[in-house]
């Protein structure tokens, strides 16, 4: 392949697989890392933080139930009341420190936050969850989760699953019931 027929296909596929690392590339275009880093330079295509970074910020001002600051990792996607992406980049300080294995609260969290930033209101919480870790993950790697709504359950209430992955391993499955009408007890009044 030619090195203009490599950077038509790099562009292309970093339109369809914005938050490969120059890693994960320099294996699919089968180069090495620093030519992919010569590629990305010549056609003006920033790194995978940056890339990461310009996508959260377009979505952060369409949550509507928790705020920007609450969701856990960063969030590329939302089609508020149907969709919604983030990616979380474990680390040491999320894992323990002898097996190195990132704390399943952390992995729960980022789903959790997602199933709440994809609801369209005012106000949601997580009334039910369903979760299920299917393999350890190991400080480093890069969740990538993905929340649909599926159906709304009752009145004031939806079901989202949640689906996080790893190097396109399933680590976590989760389905939440996100309550939206959420009565308040009277000021002064413990709940």
């Amino acid at each position: 392949m030619s090195k203009e027929d490599r950077r038509s296909r790099l562009t292309d596929y970093l339109q369809e697989h914005p938050f490969l690392t120059d890693e994960e590339l320099s294996e699919e275009f089968d180069v090495s890392i620093q030519t992919i880093r010569l590629d990305r330079s010549v056609l003006g295509i920033p790194d995978v933080r940056e890339r990461t970074r310009i996508l959260a910020e377009s979505n952060y001002a369409s949550v509507r139930a928790i705020s920007s600051g609450e969701i856990v990792g960063e969030l590329l996607e939302l089609d508020l009341g149907r969709s919604a992406t983030s990616l979380l980049n474990t680390d040491e300080t999320m894992a323990f420190s002898k097996t190195k294995l990132v704390r399943s609260h952390f992995i729960f969290a980022q789903a959790d936050s997602l199933a709440l930033a994809v609801i369209d209101s005012d106000r949601a919480v997580t009334g039910l969850s369903n979760a299920k870790f299917k393999r350890p993950v190991v400080a480093g790697e890069r969740l990538l989760a993905r929340a649909e709504v599926l159906r709304p359950r009752a009145e004031g209430e939806s079901v989202v699953l949640v689906e996080t992955a790893s190097g396109g391993r399933k680590v976590f499955r989760g389905k939440f019931v996100v309550a939206t009408k959420i009565d308040e007890a009277p000021a002064g009044e413990a709940v």
